[in-house]
């Protein structure tokens, strides 16, 4: 009898520990990057031994995917989805970039540093481009609908992180007059 208790306990220890695990590597992608981020550091957060640390995570790649899923899960990119149904295409930019922008602003620290690194971290390329990915292109799709291609590059300029970041944290805009901003250069851009 004693023995299945134990085993939903010591299950329970294991997937506690691993959540602290993933938990320190998100953590540490945020501020140091991931790039920068070592197994050790990771470990020491986490409060276990790097032998620990490898039971749960084998590799680099299989930390980084639980790390970017944990991200996702907790803060996933806004969905384009309902965007299409709002008719007015300035609205639906003005309304599509402002979503994305307070996700760019909720998660200032992590992109950040996620996109410095993914310039020359062939890994933390790969994990960005598979979480964000898919996501992007659906926002081109609904945000792009019946765009001229002036105003397509516009809106590629408009979605990009680093356009958000010099509007809103270099300039000081507020992020829905920096969204209403960009809407308005994509329809002058046509």
């Amino acid at each position: 009898m004693a023995r299945p208790y134990t085993l939903k306990k010591r299950a329970a220890q294991q997937a506690e520990t691993r959540q602290r695990i993933v938990e320190a590597a998100v953590d540490l992608h945020g501020t140091v990057g991931p790039s920068r981020t070592t197994v050790t550091m990771v470990a020491e957060r986490a409060g276990v031994q790097r032998h620990t640390l490898y039971a749960h995570f084998p590799d680099e790649r299989s930390l980084f995917l639980a790390c970017s899923g944990l991200a996702t899960e907790r803060d996933p990119m806004p969905d384009p989805t309902p965007w299409q149904a709002i008719a007015d295409r300035n609205e639906r930019l003005e309304t599509g970039l402002a979503a994305i922008y307070a996700w760019f602003e909720r998660n200032e620290s992590l992109t950040g540093c996620v996109l410095r690194d993914s310039e020359t971290h062939a890994l933390t390329r790969e994990m960005a481009e598979l979480r964000t990915g898919p996501t992007i292109a659906g926002y081109h799709a609904v945000l792009g609908a019946s765009l001229a291609p002036r105003q397509q590059a516009m809106l590629t300029l408009a979605l990009d992180f680093h356009t958000w970041r010099s509007l809103v944290r270099d300039s000081g805009m507020a992020t829905t007059d920096a969204a209403g901003l960009m809407a308005g250069a994509i329809a002058q851009a046509g």
